[in-house]
């Protein structure tokens, strides 16, 4: 009988790293183990982050659509009404059956599930308090730290998920509010709070930078910004929120201007905190066996993930970088096939960030800003999707895609999409640069008409200036 007590790899963590982790490293031989707390897998991107709100805005925006869009397209639509709880009920199931489907995926690949917080007990030996309340140990040649991030507070405003809220409360309201404030210009937020504008609220963003998605090409962001405005989303940049104050009728933030000056007070009924994340280490023991921690509060890992304690290693939020999924999910790979002795690998300038609003935005490599802070001479190559026949019979031609390569070699360093669809058009050109192709390669492949990513072709040849349709 298998010794259900000692395992290869135990995986502390069931998000989209961790259960990714786990069903490589069994696809590869090794006996798995996976610790989570919560009752389901898929940690927050499952459960309470990416695959809700994904639902909430394909939701909305055909909402948007039937009231706004259809118009224009010679479909005349009577008597639209939201139906919020028919919408949410089709977000959760959206949810349940992705999260059941991963419960599929650990029995397909005989891992063992333990339902429990998961600690290291001391080099070697995970802990985990069962169902029961009774605490567990197992053994493990090989630890895996993926236990993701958690929302980062926001010192003087407190979340209690009713009026003031995380992403958490964001997907779960239970009526449209009448006026949101996003206290944050990053992902998350744009992204909600697309969700609520659409479904009738007045929406404000209340950004500390002076531009909004950070980290993002300051080009498109930009123009992003104008678009979200001709939505409808108000902005308020360059200022903190220093103070809030619940109500029956609502929230009264404290906002002061960043570089100094006179506060003022904005009111809202809900105000969504979503300021970024942290990493999530609290009670995992760390501290039993010395495993380091960055300023930031970031696990250290070294090449192949490794902690500075043998036989522990660490993926995904946790570790930093860019915070995403498929990040994270890219790591678990990895990791699992450096364990099995392959040579496992992450191309970290490969890995694309997506907006869901409408349009999409997607980022890709390296911005136009870091280039210049590099001193790389790189070239441009810019499309509008306004040029493009597909886009105008979608009546969907806001935006542009912009490609920057190497002035000396032509490699593809960089790309960034605004537009319609921007998170599937962008796949091509993740391929393209983890074969490092040039622009070139891009501009001479055959991309069928009319589509979408035919823009993605014209910037590939506006790079050499030689764009055909505009």
């Amino acid at each position: 009988m298998a010794d259900t007590s000692s395992f290869d790899v135990v995986v502390i963590g069931g998000g989209p790293g961790g259960y990714v982790c786990a069903i490589r490293a069994a696809q590869l031989g090794m006996s798995v183990a996976i610790v989570e707390k919560m009752k389901t897998l898929g940690g927050t991107c499952l459960n309470i982050g990416c695959i809700p709100s994904k639902a909430l805005l394909h939701s909305s925006h055909l909402f948007e659509e039937a009231n706004h869009g259809f118009a224009a397209q010679g479909i005349k639509v009577s008597g639209v009404a939201l139906d919020l709880p028919g919408m949410m009920s089709h977000k959760d199931k959206v949810v349940e059956a992705t999260v059941k489907g991963v419960d599929f995926l650990m029995k397909k690949n005989k891992i063992t599930r333990l339902l429990g917080t998961g600690s290291i007990k001391s080099k070697g030996v995970v802990a985990y308090a069962g169902e029961d309340g009774k605490v567990k140990e197992i053994t493990a040649k090989h630890i895996v730290i993926a236990t993701g991030s958690e929302v980062a507070p926001l010192p003087g405003v407190a979340i209690d998920e009713k009026q003031i809220v995380s992403s958490t409360g964001a997907i779960a309201l239970t009526k449209v509010p009448k006026s949101l404030v996003l206290v944050g210009g990053g992902v998350i937020g744009l992204e909600l709070g697309s969700v609520w504008r659409r479904l009738g609220a007045e929406v404000m963003v209340v950004e500390f930078l002076d531009a909004i998605l950070p980290g993002m090409d300051a080009e498109v962001a930009t123009a992003a910004r104008r678009l979200f405005e001709k939505q409808g989303i108000k902005f308020k940049l360059g200022a903190k929120v220093t103070g809030a104050k619940t109500a029956k009728s609502g929230v009264t933030l404290t906002v002061e201007p960043k570089a100094g000056g006179a506060a003022e007070e904005l009111n809202a009924e809900i105000v969504l905190v979503a300021i970024g994340r942290r990493p999530f280490t609290q009670g995992l023991g760390l501290e039993n066996v010395g495993v380091a921690l960055d300023k930031r509060g970031f696990v250290e890992v070294a090449h192949g993930y490794k902690t500075n304690v043998e036989g522990i290693y660490a993926i995904g939020d946790v570790v930093g970088g860019a915070m995403l999924a498929h990040k994270a999910e890219e790591e678990g790979v990895a990791l699992a096939e450096l364990l099995a002795g392959q040579a496992g690998h992450v191309n970290y300038d490969a890995i694309p960030a997506i907006v869901y609003t409408f349009p999409e935005i997607a980022g890709l490599g390296k911005t136009e800003e870091q280039l210049k802070a590099a001193n790389v001479a790189y070239k441009v190559g810019k499309f509008p999707f306004m040029a493009n026949a597909r886009a105008r019979a979608m009546a969907a031609t806001d935006g542009f895609v912009k490609i920057l390569a190497d002035a000396t070699t032509d490699q593809v360093l960089g790309v960034h999409i605004l537009g319609a669809q921007a998170g599937e058009l962008i796949q091509e050109c993740v391929v393209a640069m983890e074969f490092k192709a040039a622009s070139e390669d891009i501009a001479r492949s055959s991309h069928g008409h009319p589509g979408l990513y035919e823009v993605v072709k014209e910037a590939a040849l506006a790079v050499e200036g030689r764009a055909l349709h505009i």
